[in-house]
């Protein structure tokens, strides 16, 4: 490749030459402004995955639980391309004759500047949006969250219980009415279990699995951040009550959780 139409492609990128850039399922098609009136017509071509190797990776994502967490919640996995070389199917381009690129412009060389401008923009808009290279490659991201939610679902599906009843030991303990003020009380034993309070990791997990309920006439967009903020609510709220300092509230321990005569 080229070193100065490399540069020169880079300053058109900087300069803002590159028009537009649309990203489909096995093509990018963008316009590029060069010296003459008429932009200049760019296509990068990227052969699209199978339906059987889309399902194969769809497969192996679904069946590793932070992958499709993270894919659910809108979040691209950094490791994600360990899905792909798990069923040797190939993400990026193998190599350089995998992208076949053209131009509109009189430069026999390819790359030319222009198509060089769009790499660079491509690069970046790849960075904003990493769900653009699985569009390239044949599956957006809407594609992608059914895919996984699908075989979620499958996977969560009724299954057979079988059930063996246990012998009950009788518990030796007062009854309520022999113990009516310890009711509310907390036992020695609940000291001993395991709690765990924070923020779900990542956010929204839940909600973007289970997806949109089907009501007629419900807008996506306007449900999915109502839902948003009652989540960051109840989290907030959850947050707060468990980690109150009571005292500064006029509780005392020795009440029985009833509030003080402050």
């Amino acid at each position: 490749m080229d070193s100065g139409r490399l540069s020169r492609g880079r300053s058109y990128a900087r300069k803002g030459q590159v028009m537009d850039i649309e990203v489909e399922p096995g093509v990018v098609v963008s316009r590029v402004q060069g010296t003459r009136p008429r932009p200049y017509n760019v296509k990068i071509r990227l052969k699209p995955l199978s339906d059987r190797q889309w399902e194969k990776v769809f497969d192996v994502l679904a069946g590793q639980a932070i992958f499709a967490a993270q894919l659910l919640n809108g979040e691209m996995p950094p490791d994600v391309e360990e899905a792909f070389e798990a069923v040797s199917v190939p993400l990026f381009p193998d190599n350089r004759g995998d992208l076949v690129t053209s131009c509109s412009c009189p430069d026999s060389a390819n790359p030319c500047k222009h198509i060089a401008a769009v790499y660079y923009l491509l690069g970046e808009r790849f960075d904003e949006d990493p769900f653009l290279l699985f569009e390239l490659r044949g599956r957006n991201q809407d594609a992608v969250t059914a895919a996984l939610r699908q075989r979620r679902a499958a996977e969560s599906g009724p299954a057979e219980v079988t059930y063996t009843p246990t012998a009950v030991v009788p518990v030796d303990a007062p009854s309520l009415d022999e113990d009516l003020e310890r009711f509310w009380a907390m036992g020695e034993a609940a000291a001993d279990l395991p709690l765990a309070i924070s923020r779900p990791t990542p956010p929204f997990a839940l909600l973007k699995r289970v997806g949109l309920p089907a009501f007629p006439g419900l807008a996506a967009g306007g449900f999915q951040r109502q839902m948003e903020r009652v989540y960051d609510a109840v989290t907030e709220a959850a947050l707060a009550a468990a980690f109150a300092d009571t005292t500064a509230r006029g509780w005392d321990e020795d009440d029985n959780g009833e509030r003080g005569d402050d």
